[in-house]
């Protein structure tokens, strides 16, 4: 069993990440301002319908690339997942309809499911127990860090140059350089016959397991999708609510960056504090920071508590997203940790649809702000089951 980390190759999928993370993070400012200026569309459910459509691709997807992942290697799903993505920000700068949109977003989930989904995995084949929250956490801070800065800059620019082209032109640029740089990766799929691996498991038994007969695994799918659910409502929703407090396109856009940066920053520390005090108690106590903070959302009022919210709310989110994919590492066998792996993210990654038409269709009866309240609510709710559901879980040393 290898106890050092081959710091090289897992730093080249670090970066890799980043440019993954990045590709969301031209949509985060931009498309949901682009609906209602460029498309005309006022229901919130039908602005929200693009997240939608990425959340149920990118969950699906999630779950075959976990068990392709075990059959035919990591790296060649890692590759098509960039040249799938590559014509997303094309589609975004030339599409003149909100079909069109969607369809981008159809391709958009499935390069985030092969792409985040094996940076993810190859660097839990290149670490053991007691270092997957230490690896997961480098790899989600580099992940969302470059969503967050992606948000800001692509904010920016369409401040200065209009919601199309320039913020997208820049996407396009980030697709192709991911696409050079994972060309260039190794492959990471365990050998037959190195200890601890077996056949895979099919794809039945590793739904089973992480949706109902594993309580640790199914846990943490619920977990998992409540948190998602939380993000594809802000994604949507808080671009809108911003706007109509009256912040200009740039200060959405240090909001709507602020999230996902403290998110993506505070994974280094839970990360790896996962490896060391377990992961249990984290999970709970983001969660609960995630249910408070959208709460602070509702309130608002005014510029510095919205960036307060986004600390909070990003703060939770960074306690659970490594710690979660180090948990469900750790209660899955070494030989079907892929497959577990995308079982766990597909029930997460539907938190964005859910999340999205749920709000959506909630913001259109009620107002943002109950659609927002109840996903306070549901996040709370989702805290308790994780906490009554699971007893704490610390890695295992190997």
């Amino acid at each position: 069993m290898r106890h050092e980390l081959d710091r090289g190759r897992i730093l080249h999928l670090v970066v890799i990440n980043a440019f993954v993370g990045g590709m969301v993070g031209i949509e985060r400012t931009v498309l949901p301002l682009l609906a209602e200026v460029d498309f005309g569309i006022a229901s919130k459910a039908a602005i929200l319908a693009f997240i939608a459509t990425f959340g149920v691709t990118k969950a699906g997807v999630n779950f075959f690339a976990g068990t392709l992942a075990e059959r035919i290697g990591r790296k060649r799903l890692l590759v098509v997942g960039w040249l799938v993505g590559i014509p997303v920000p094309i589609i975004l700068i030339w599409a003149p309809s909100w079909s069109w949109i969607l369809a981008a977003n159809v391709l958009l989930g499935v390069n985030q499911a092969l792409t985040w989904s094996m940076t993810v995995v190859m660097k839990v084949d290149l670490a053991t127990p007691r270092t997957f929250g230490l690896v997961i956490g480098w790899n989600e801070f580099a992940g969302y860090a470059g969503m967050a800065l992606t948000a800001t800059v692509t904010g920016v620019l369409a401040s200065l140059y209009g919601l199309r082209p320039a913020p997208f032109a820049f996407g396009t640029m980030i697709a192709l350089m991911g696409l050079g740089l994972s060309l260039m990766a190794r492959d990471t799929r365990p050998s037959v016959g190195r200890p601890g691996s077996g056949p895979p498991v099919s794809m039945g038994q590793a739904l089973a397991q992480g949706t109902w007969s594993n309580r640790h695994l199914s846990s943490a799918s619920l977990a998992g999708l409540a948190t998602n659910l939380k993000d594809g409502a802000l994604w949507g929703l808080l671009p809108l609510i911003l706007v109509a407090e009256g912040l200009g396109v740039a200060e959405v856009g240090l909001v709507v960056g602020t999230y996902p940066l403290v998110w993506a920053s505070s994974q280094l520390l839970f990360g790896p504090l996962s490896d060391r005090i377990g992961r249990s108690g984290l999970i709970s106590s983001g969660l609960a920071a995630q249910g408070v903070g959208v709460a602070l959302f509702v309130l608002g009022g005014s510029l510095p508590v919205y960036i307060a919210a986004a600390l909070v709310v990003g703060t939770g989110t960074g306690m659970v997203y490594p710690v979660l994919l180090a948990f469900v590492s750790d209660n899955a066998e070494t030989h079907s940790r892929a497959s577990a792996l995308g079982v766990y993210r597909l029930w997460r990654d539907s938190g964005y649809a859910a999340g999205a038409l749920g709000t959506g269709l909630a913001a259109d009866r009620f107002g943002l702000d109950w659609a927002l309240s109840g996903t306070a609510a549901i996040v709370l709710l989702a805290c308790a089951a994780f906490t009554l559901g699971v007893r704490s879980t610390k890695s295992n040393p190997s």
